[in-house]
C-alpha cells in the first residue's frame, strides 16, 4: 500500500508527488543551460545550436528516473555530457545534471556501487575541464572535489533517511504499545470491577439466602426471629444496593461530581467497617469475634480495600460452607506488614445453608494478595474448620502510594 500524502489540492500519492518534482528538476536542469548557452558565447567553442540544446536536453532527462534506476541515470548523464564536450561545446554549462545524479546513487546504493559512479562523475568532470583548458591537475582537483562531495551529500542523505525510517518504526512499535498497554488497562480494569462485584453480590446474596432460609423455618413457630431475619434481608439489601452504586460509578461518565464518592475515602476506611461486616454476618447465626493485635496503623486505602475484601469473602465462605459455627478475625499490624487471619470452628452445617461452591473465591483472594505483593494461606485445620491467612506487605505499599 503506498503512502499518502494530503495537499491544498488533493491527496496526491508520494510517488507521484516526487516523479513530479524530478520532471521540474530536469525541466529546470534542461531550461538553465538552454538558457546560459544561449546567452553566453565565449570564443574559442562551437555556436550553441539546435544539436546542443537537443544534448543538454539529454544530459538533464536521465535526472527523471534518478530514484528507479540511480546507476542508470548516471551513466546516461555522464556519457552525453561527454558526448556534449566532446563536440566542442562549451564546458560551463550542463555539469549540474552528473552531479546530482551521483548524490541520487550515494544516497540509495552501497558504497562499492556509489565508488563506480563516482569514478564515471570524476572521468566526466576531467573531460570538462581538460576542455576548459585547464591544467590537468585543476581538472583532476576540481574533478575530486565535486564528486566528493556530491558523495559526502549523497551519503548524509541516506543516514538521515535510515534515520527518519526507523524513527518511523520506533513510532508505530510505540503506538502498537500504547494501545496493547491501554488495552491490557481495560481488561485490568474490568477484571478488577468483576473481582469487586463478585465479592459485593456473594456476600450479600449469602446473607440473604441464609436469613430467607432461616425466616421461611421458623415463620409460624417463632414469629419474632422470623421478623428479625426479614430486617436483617432488608439491612443486607441495602448494603448490597450502597456497595454497588459505589462500585458502578465509576463507569459513569455523565454524573456529577457530587453524586460520585471519593474512592479514597471509600477505600480509606475499609477496615473499620469490619464491625459491621461482622455484625451482619452475626444475624446469619455464626458468632464472629474480632481481634486486634499490634498498634492500628495508617495504610495505603487499595490494600486496605484488598484486605477488607478478603475478610468479605473468608466469611461468606463460613456462612455458605460452614454453618451456624464461630468465627475469629485477628488483625495483626506489624512493622513492615500487616497480617488477617480469619478462622472458624468448622461446626454442624445449617439445613439452610448454600451448597458447596466452586472454589473461585479462593482464586480471587490469592489475585488480590498477589496484586499487592502479599501471599494468601487457605486451608483445613487440624483442630477442625478452616483458616483464611493473608499477608500484606506494607512498606513497599506506602512507597508505591506515596511516589503515585
Amino acid at each position: 500500500m503506498r503512502t499518502k500524502i494530503t495537499t491544498p489540492g488533493g491527496t496526491w500519492p508520494v510517488r507521484r508527488r516526487r516523479q513530479m518534482f524530478d520532471i521540474t528538476l530536469a525541466a529546470a536542469i534542461a531550461a538553465s543551460a538552454c538558457v546560459t548557452g544561449h546567452e553566453y558565447h565565449p570564443a574559442g567553442w562551437a555556436l550553441f545550436d539546435s544539436r546542443a540544446y537537443l544534448l543538454s536536453c539529454l544530459v538533464a532527462l536521465p535526472v527523471v528516473w534518478r530514484r528507479a534506476a540511480p546507476m542508470s541515470a548516471l551513466a546516461a548523464t555522464c556519457a552525453a555530457y561527454s558526448l556534449y564536450l566532446a563536440l566542442g561545446y562549451q564546458p560551463t554549462v550542463n555539469w549540474w545534471a552528473p552531479m546530482i545524479a551521483l548524490v541520487s546513487l550515494t544516497a540509495r546504493r552501497s558504497l562499492r556501487t556509489s565508488a563506480v559512479g563516482a569514478v564515471l562523475t570524476c572521468g566526466a568532470l576531467l573531460h570538462s575541464g581538460l576542455a576548459g583548458h585547464l591544467s590537468l591537475l585543476m581538472s583532476a582537483g576540481q574533478a575530486l572535489l565535486v564528486s566528493l562531495v556530491a558523495v559526502f551529500l549523497g551519503r548524509t542523505q541516506r543516514l538521515l533517511t535510515e534515520r527518519n525510517r526507523e524513527l518511523r518504526r520506533l513510532t508505530e512499535q510505540l503506538k502498537r504499545e500504547q494501545q496493547e498497554r491501554a488495552r491490557r488497562a481495560v481488561v485490568d480494569e474490568r477484571i478488577r470491577i468483576a473481582r469487586e462485584l463478585h465479592d459485593v453480590v456473594a456476600h450479600h446474596m449469602s446473607v440473604i439466602t441464609v436469613q430467607a432460609g432461616l425466616a421461611g423455618y421458623v415463620f409460624s413457630s417463632e414469629p419474632d426471629t422470623a421478623r428479625a431475619a426479614l430486617d436483617n434481608i432488608a439491612g443486607a439489601g441495602r448494603e448490597a444496593l450502597a456497595d454497588l452504586r459505589r462500585l458502578l460509578s465509576v463507569l459513569r461518565v455523565d454524573v456529577d461530581e457530587d453524586d460520585v464518592p471519593d474512592p479514597q475515602e471509600t477505600a480509606a476506611s475499609a477496615l473499620s467497617r469490619l464491625d459491621e461486616l461482622a455484625a451482619r454476618v452475626r444475624a446469619t447465626g455464626v458468632d464472629v469475634a474480632i481481634r486486634t493485635e499490634g498498634e492500628p496503623d495508617s495504610l495505603p486505602p487499595g490494600l486496605e480495600m484488598c484486605a477488607f475484601r478478603v475478610v468479605q469473602e473468608a466469611l461468606t465462605n463460613v456462612v455458605k460452607h460452614a454453618g451456624r459455627t464461630r468465627a475469629e478475625i485477628t488483625v495483626g499490624y506489624l512493622p513492615d506488614t500487616l497480617v488477617i487471619t480469619v478462622r472458624d470452628d468448622g461446626g454442624t452445617a445449617d439445613p439452610v445453608a448454600s451448597p458447596q461452591g466452586s472454589g473461585q473465591g479462593l482464586i480471587g483472594m490469592r489475585e488480590r494478595a498477589k496484586a499487592y505483593g502479599g501471599t494468601l494461606v487457605a486451608g483445613a485445620r487440624r483442630e477442625g474448620g478452616f483458616e483464611v491467612r493473608l499477608t500484606l506487605p506494607t512498606d513497599d505499599a506506602r512507597r508505591v502510594t506515596e511516589t503515585a
